[in-house]
């Protein structure tokens, strides 16, 4: 059976694939500007959605590295002050040993009490170092100084670590635990046998009685130190996986929404040609009126 095709029929097919035509062009100059595949969800349903995950995955892995660097902050300032630490107490057993030479007078011993009580005050305020306003030596008491200066002795008792996720369920200790450096043992800590150390001097005499305890002093912190740069090759080992990964999911993420220039640059002109057929042909199906005869 025949149809009977009108000409309100052609117009009407040749305006709708005209304004397809320009709708096709509209889509790719927009690629073109915002180069972007996709302007909005209905565009590509699966593409967002996989653009949402990337997105998300790389503000996790985001914060993950600003752990990571706040972490090797606090380990990187721990490692300085037990190395100050180990440094002074070192100058300590110097001093003890020259204690013990008998040509010492006890002017001299007073001299180096003086000293070592300096010493003791410089160690207490090792002890109290901070990190953004954050006690380091503190366990998880980090809003209170673990040293007390008024009564010259480290008061705090806390060994709870402090813990940053570094990666998804991936917790690391950013703290030592001080107990084992400036409160080891508990009844005989370092500052209490500075303390010992100065009352002998003070009094004239020798205090080269306390050489040894002061060398398992030196080895607690050689231990903690020990301990902590294992603690930081382990985030330097995280923090360049972090890196990688951050590289891994931004290309994803370019592959899966970026548009390809190039190719959408092509599309266009093609279907620019198009569009010009288009306009051609539909020039030819209008029919011609009596004014077009008239002219």
């Amino acid at each position: 059976m025949a149809i009977r095709v009108t000409q309100n029929m052609l117009n009407n097919n040749m305006l709708r694939n005209l304004n397809n035509s320009m709708g096709n062009m509209d889509k790719l100059q927009e690629m073109l500007s915002s180069g972007k595949k996709v302007s909005k969800p209905s565009d590509d349903p699966v593409v967002v959605v996989r653009g949402m995950f990337y997105r998300s995955s790389l503000m996790e892995n985001e914060q993950f590295t600003k752990n990571t660097t706040e972490a090797l902050s606090w380990l990187d300032t721990t490692d300085q002050a037990l190395d100050e630490v180990g440094n002074v107490l070192k100058r300590v057993q110097e001093l003890l040993v020259q204690s013990g030479n008998g040509s010492m007078s006890k002017d001299d011993l007073k001299m180096m009490a003086m000293e070592i009580k300096e010493i003791k005050n410089h160690v207490g305020h090792i002890s109290n170092q901070t990190v953004n306003g954050r006690h380091i030596f503190a366990g998880s008491d980090t809003q209170n100084p673990p040293y007390d200066v008024a009564a010259g002795k480290f008061t705090n008792t806390n060994s709870t670590p402090v813990r940053l996720e570094v990666s998804e369920g991936t917790f690391v200790p950013v703290n030592i635990n001080a107990q084992n450096v400036f409160n080891n043992p508990a009844a005989n800590n370092v500052f209490d046998l500075l303390d010992k150390v100065i009352v002998e001097l003070q009094n004239g005499k020798s205090a080269a009685v306390y050489s040894n305890d002061v060398s398992q002093q030196m080895d607690n912190v050689l231990t903690e130190r020990s301990t902590l740069g294992a603690r930081v090759n382990r985030l330097e080992l995280v923090e360049d996986r972090l890196s990688k990964s951050e590289v891994s999911i931004t290309g994803l993420m370019s592959k899966n929404e970026d548009a390809d220039a190039a190719e959408v640059m092509t599309d266009l002109k093609a279907q620019e040609n198009v569009h010009r057929a288009a306009l051609s042909s539909g020039a030819r199906i209008i029919q011609p009126t009596l004014i077009d005869f008239l002219r």
